[in-house]
């Protein structure tokens, strides 16, 4: 039976990568996992939306997990809030996501804290339109599990909030209120299921 250390030990090196050679690597199972965000409109109600196309890489090392390090990328041609002019906006339009000089949302991490059972401080270099800063994201993890197949398997799930305007994203619209058409805070959401398939 595995004991309580050694599940903690496996699940915080699971989220991260470390140098080939040292580690299993793990696949994100895009069917079981997304990418969301919400912002506020008119401030009255929320739009959603979400990122289609995402990867990342996923390594184990139980002997060092504090060494660990977690890469993960989203495509920004890929966003989808269901309605096409929108979404034609925020690839191309002065002030969002300008997709063809920045093709790419990105997440490095440099440093992982345990913060109590099966959650961690996973802080890292987030950069998005063209924009870097220092991002902590508290990732809680649930697993492992052996699905039917054989393939272990594990859940990562993670919230924060993002001020748009920090990376650039400076689209605006003020109303005769006084109010913004849309929120500078963007409420992000990413939940991942992640398999290592059976040995052969």
């Amino acid at each position: 039976m595995m004991t309580n250390r050694a599940f903690l030990t496996s699940a915080l090196a699971l989220a991260f990568a470390v140098p080939a050679g040292a580690a299993d690597a793990f696949l994100v199972d895009k069917a079981h996992s997304e990418v969301t965000f919400q912002v506020t409109h008119l401030g009255i109600s929320k739009v959603r939306g979400k990122f289609r196309e995402f990867d990342g890489q996923f390594q184990l090392d139980a002997a060092k997990p504090e060494a660990s390090t977690v890469q993960f990328t989203i495509k920004t041609a890929s966003v989808d809030t269901g309605n096409e002019n929108r979404d034609a906006d925020l690839r191309s339009g002065e002030g969002f996501f300008e997709v063809e000089k920045h093709p790419t949302i990105t997440f490095k991490s440099t440093r992982v804290q345990p913060k109590g059972k099966d959650a961690y401080d996973v802080t890292g270099e987030f950069t998005m339109h063209g924009v870097t800063r220092t991002l902590t994201l508290p990732v809680r993890v649930a697993g492992p599990i052996t699905d039917h197949r054989g393939a272990t398997k594990y859940g990562f799930e993670t919230e924060t909030t993002l001020n748009r305007k920090d990376y650039g994203l400076t689209w605006h619209n003020v109303m005769d209120t006084g109010g913004l058409v849309v929120s500078d805070e963007v409420k992000v959401a990413i939940q991942l299921e992640v398999s290592k398939p059976k040995a052969q």
